[in-house]
């Protein structure tokens, strides 16, 4: 077993425009003052980093690297969600999702796609140049419109979608492969990798690909009533990321997992900072270990009622409690036996 790496935040919640918010020096310093070890990193500002030089130049990766390196930190992961968005987008969401892109692409739904692939290509090789083995990102949907059957879906069009989804993908999980680095998808609502059974059919599309791995959010499960401690069960193997979140499922009378269009404070499933949710860490901390995962432990803070600094504070420190330093020796080591082959086959009468 292995001692979970942490704690570390994400900081795609935190970047703004007032300090010590908006450079790469002040993020990193108001994260190490907080104890944290770790931070995982947006890739769409350059003032906190340049992927396509990342990925170009390794001087500069190890000169990043040797900056955040200077507080105490280090990159857990790179992300590229709001890119891996973009790998595969419905036209109903054309308009939403051009906000993510660069403007030149704005109405150009092929260029955006070219342009987003290029972003995931460029992610796979800044992630080597800086010594990482895990990406964060999304998986982007073709699908996520009709995941309720009515009206009833046509015959073979969730299939003709995963088979689409797989070819645009394919291409970046072999890029990442050659560059040593795990994709790690975030299972979320939006995205056609958003539950077991969705990520089972994605990964018999993509040849079961060694590199089409998971990044394990809770929080997600909770709001669709998901067993999300099972869930570690079923796919501990493929968990290489992990973002502690928190969150809250409280249905009444008028709404459930649906939301009923609500904001996100009167939602009966919200989001919420680590410890003030329903998610029990202690087990999730337990069954990480049990099964050996080596990755890290990062805050990603999505509250509708906490104030985002406060947050952050208290995650860090929620994180620093659960994370287990697991046991090199067995508790009963000091009634062991000593023995040998001749001693057990002794024992069982042979």
């Amino acid at each position: 077993m292995t001692t979970i790496q942490g704690p570390a935040v994400f900081l795609a919640q935190f970047i703004g425009d007032t300090a010590p918010f908006n450079s790469l020096d002040g993020i990193c310093k108001w994260a190490a003052d907080l104890g944290f070890k770790g931070i995982q990193m947006p890739t769409l500002d350059s003032r906190f980093i340049d992927l396509q030089k990342a990925a170009e130049s390794t001087t500069y990766a190890d000169e990043l690297k040797g900056k955040i390196a200077s507080y105490g930190l280090e990159i857990t992961e790179l992300s590229t969600h709001l890119q891996g968005q973009l790998v595969a987008v419905h036209p109903a969401y054309d308009d939403f999702f051009d906000a993510f892109a660069p403007k030149n692409v704005h109405g150009n739904p092929k260029a955006r796609q070219e342009w987003a692939v290029q972003q995931m290509m460029f992610a796979a090789k800044a992630s080597q140049n800086l010594g990482l083995t895990e990406h964060a990102t999304f998986s982007g949907s073709l699908l996520w419109q009709y995941f309720h059957p009515w009206p009833q879906r046509p015959a073979g069009l969730v299939e003709e979608g995963f088979a689409e989804l797989a070819k645009r993908w394919t291409p970046i999980l072999n890029e990442f492969d050659h560059n040593g680095v795990d994709v790690c998808y975030e299972i979320h609502p939006g995205e056609d990798l958003f539950d077991g059974e969705t990520y089972e059919m994605f990964l018999k599309a993509v040849n079961n690909h060694k590199r089409a791995c998971l990044l394990y959010d809770p929080s997600h499960f909770v709001l669709q009533q998901l067993d999300y401690i099972q869930y570690i069960d079923f796919y501990h193997e493929r968990i290489k990321a992990f973002h502690v979140k928190d969150a809250e499922f409280n249905p009444t009378g008028k709404q459930g997992t649906f939301g009923g269009y609500q904001n996100w404070a009167n939602r009966a499933g919200r989001y919420r900072s680590p410890g003030d949710g329903q998610i029990d860490f202690k087990t999730i901390f337990s069954k990480l270990a049990q099964y050996d995962f080596k990755g890290w432990a990062v805050m990603e803070w999505e509250c509708c009622i906490k104030n985002q600094e406060d947050g952050a504070r208290e995650g860090a420190e929620f994180i620093k409690n659960h994370i287990i330093k697991v046991t090199d020796k067995a508790f009963d080591d000091f009634a062991a036996v000593a023995t040998d082959q001749a001693f057990n086959r002794k024992n069982l009468g042979l």
